[in-house]
């Protein structure tokens, strides 16, 4: 029986070479989701940006192909924006993003000269512009705003309503504090804004009404200001396909609606259409990946549950335990097989929540086959740890048959590393 392949990649054969848990990413499949962001919307909407959200997955190569194909790249973090530049992806095309940057970080983007800072906070505005003209720089910024919409997802993952961390909300009392202020910095360039309403929506309601908040507030800040908004970011959220059940649609039915409901409203306002930027992530990557485990064991408690025992689990895919994620997988040794047996899979960490998926029908597992979890592109190795002393997975980067090492497995002599002896 032929083995379950990826991108012209027999999967069971990639285990056997690189180990498992493995990560395996397509690059033909994220250059495929690329082109379709270009064509239905860089080219379709003249004058619009597109940056990739590296907070889903940010590896040296990635950041690479992101920028061969054009794109920004959002960063929230120190580490992501020192990454981005070790992959020498240009400062001025990076996004410096995050509801909480340290001192250090704010002085690394304008060492940096980052192309854009996100602003969400008045601490980090007013640190910003001081860190700003001891440079002798004027730092170009977006606020990031809080539109104040139910985006009808998990709480964990729902950005854009009023009780959030992240953003400014759009009273006007605090509103004014921050426009007007920036206004007057000779350390920063206020741009326009940034709103992102969650992740993994399926509906464009959300977008949709967000943007026509966002578009009142560039006609409020224009009559009040005269401040002419020139740039706009939308933020990403865009659902990607986990389960059979899953029904994303395609990146035009947020875009379109969005840009048809700015382009009316603007007009309506009197306020010239700004650049208007888009902000995915999960989109691009997420189907893109596969996560291989070996089976370990196979526990039957009878008349209860059968669990497969994995040599992964929380530490390299934690989502199920945070979000109650759910994954569909295969047995890719034998994925033609019909599934006659529904089983849990379990992971290896000492915690009963450390389950990557519960109740689906595989085909009879047994110990050493290798399972194949699908749609794992996103948030699993940017959100891997050591818990339980694991050591984090390989990663390789598949093309047209061919594999390739792109992060190395861990070592046990990684996990104590950075421990100094007594």
């Amino acid at each position: 029986m032929a083995h379950l392949r990826f991108d012209g990649c027999d999967l069971v054969e990639l285990a056997k070479e690189f180990g498992t848990p493995l990560y395996v990413l397509s690059e033909d499949r994220v250059r495929a989701r690329i082109r379709e962001l270009r064509e239905t919307f860089l080219d379709r909407w003249p004058g619009t940006s597109a940056a990739y959200a590296s907070k889903a997955l940010q590896t040296l190569d990635l950041c690479r192909i992101v920028e061969s194909e054009g794109l920004d790249l959002d960063v929230v973090s120190g580490g992501e924006l020192y990454a981005a530049l070790k992959a020498g992806f240009p400062p001025g095309r990076i996004h410096f993003h995050g509801n909480s940057k340290t001192p250090e970080e704010i002085r690394m983007a304008v060492e940096s000269r980052v192309g854009r800072v996100i602003v969400d906070n008045r601490t980090e505005l007013d640190a910003l512009d001081r860190e700003a003209r001891s440079a002798r720089v004027r730092m170009p910024i977006l606020f990031r705003v809080t539109p104040g919409v139910d985006s009808h997802t998990h709480q964990y993952m729902s950005t854009g309503d009023l009780d959030s961390k992240f953003g400014i909300p759009l009273d006007p009392s605090v509103r004014d504090e921050y426009v007007g202020a920036a206004l007057r910095m000779e350390g920063v360039d206020l741009r326009g804004f940034h709103f992102h309403v969650g992740s993994q929506i399926f509906s464009n309601e959300s977008h949709r009404k967000a943007a026509r908040i966002v578009a009142d507030l560039a006609g409020d800040v224009r009559d009040r200001y005269g401040f002419e908004t020139r740039e706009l970011i939308l933020g990403g959220g865009f659902a990607a396909r986990y389960t059979s059940r899953d029904e994303p649609k395609p990146l035009a039915y947020y875009t379109d609606a969005m840009m048809g409901d700015l382009r009316d409203r603007f007009r309506e306002l009197g306020v010239a259409m700004p650049r208007i930027g888009i902000e995915p992530g999960r989109w691009i990557v997420a189907e893109a990946g596969i996560t291989l485990y070996t089976v370990g064991s196979v526990k039957e408690i009878p008349g209860v549950r059968t669990y497969v025992g994995v040599d992964g689990g929380m530490p390299d895919n934690i989502r199920p335990a945070l979000y109650g994620a759910e994954y569909e997988a295969a047995i890719a040794d034998r994925p033609d097989a019909p599934g006659t047996r529904t089983v849990t899979v379990a992971g290896k960490c000492c915690e009963s929540g450390d389950i990557l998926i519960r109740d689906i029908a595989l085909p009879d597992p047994r110990p050493g086959d290798i399972l194949a979890v699908f749609t794992t592109g996103a948030y699993t190795h940017s959100m891997a740890s050591n818990y339980n002393r694991l050591p984090r997975p390989a990663m390789v980067l598949v093309r047209d048959g061919a594999a390739r090492l792109s992060v190395r497995r861990e070592t046990y002599e990684d996990l104590v590393a950075r421990e100094l002896p007594s």
